[in-house]
Order: C-alpha cells, then structure tokens, then sequence
C-alpha cells in the first residue's frame, strides 16, 4: 500500500511534492475551521485551492482544475457572506436549505456537469471514464461549496458524497496524498455533520 501511494512521486520534482503537501495540510485546516464555524476556514481554504489549481492543471486534470478555481473565487464570496456580520452574535446562522435552494443546488450540480465536459470537447481532451467521474464530483462540490457559503448543513452531506468519491478517484490517477486527503475530509465532514446539526437542535429546543 505504501509503494503504491510513493511510486508516482519518484520522478515528480521536489517542489511540487512540496507544494501537494502544502494543499494537504491547509486542506485540512479548511474543513476543520468550517467544522467550529470559523472564518479562517476561507484563507486556509484560498491557500490550498489556488495551489491546486497549477498542480492539477500541470496534471491534465481540466475538471478538478475548474472546481478548484470555483472554490478559490466561492472562497472569497464565502468569507465576505460570514464576516459581513461583523459579530459572532450578528454572523449568518447555520441553517437547512428551503425548496429554492435545493433546486438552486440541482441546478449548480448539472450546469457544472455539462460545463466540465464542454471544456474537456472545446479543448479536444480525450474522455476518459475517470473524467466521467470527475465531472460528477466536480458538480457535487460546486453545489456543497455554495452550500457552505450560506452556512446550509446540507453542503456537509454533499461534501461526504464527493468526497467517497474522490479518494479512490485520487488513487487511481497516483495523487496518494490528495487520496489521502480526501479520506481525512470524509471522516471530518461526517464529524462537522453532526455538530452541525446539534446546534440546529439546540436552537430548536430554546426556539
């Protein structure tokens, strides 16, 4: 298991192991800071998807290059949606998506799913099933991380979809600590889920 995941890094230069790295632990600290409600969840997250970005597109990976840089640019509206506040008290509460929202979801879900294969038949990629795969977790996480910035419990159980997804995707392709990653993301998603939706109930029991 270990050769398998440090095969791919043999001949892979110094500087981009490091630079995965990187997008490994500020990844981490993303979910974890979204996990306690924190704003640093956006910076974190901004490192670690602008990084991702030049590896991926280095890597060919057209889909997952997309969904990064949607997550860059979600990023930025995301941390101005929970800081405009400006109290802890006056931030935006964490709440369950109406009937609009969820057809706003389902919505983001297939128009991503079509715009990534657009992209891959406008650049004349060869469509792989992997790529098949990767457009539909590309649309789940468009749609989790618009979730998140609205502070919608939803967004969670979209990200623990994709993310069981994604770690076998990442295995596949040789991005072991991507793979990894991913695997981390899934255990702490289902940890943010059910915190999440403790405080709901909670406000429900004083409402």
């Amino acid at each position: 298991m270990i050769d398998f995941f440090l095969e791919s890094y043999k001949n892979a230069p110094l500087w981009h192991i490091v630079l995965e790295f990187l997008v490994f632990v500020f990844g981490i600290l993303s979910v974890w800071f979204a996990k306690k409600e924190n704003i640093w969840v956006y910076p974190t997250g901004l490192i670690a998807t602008v990084i991702s970005v030049y590896l991926l597109y280095v890597a060919g990976y057209i889909g997952d290059m997309i969904i990064n840089a949607y997550f860059s640019i979600m990023s930025i509206y995301g941390w101005w949606v929970w800081a405009k506040g400006g109290t802890v008290e006056d931030n935006l509460p964490i709440t369950r998506t109406n009937l609009n929202e969820k057809i706003i979801g389902l919505i983001l879900f297939f128009v991503t799913v079509f715009v990534v294969f657009g992209i891959y038949k406008y650049f004349d990629y060869e469509i792989k099933n992997d790529n098949y795969v990767d457009m539909i977790s590309s649309g789940i996480f468009f749609a989790g991380m618009w979730y998140m910035a609205r502070k919608k419990i939803e967004n969670w159980t979209l990200w623990i979809i994709g993310d069981i997804i994604v770690v076998p995707l990442y295995a596949y392709r040789g991005l072991g600590m991507l793979s990894l990653q991913y695997l981390i993301f899934t255990i702490l998603a289902i940890s943010a889920y059910l915190e999440w939706r403790k405080i709901l109930d909670s406000k429900k029991q004083l409402s």
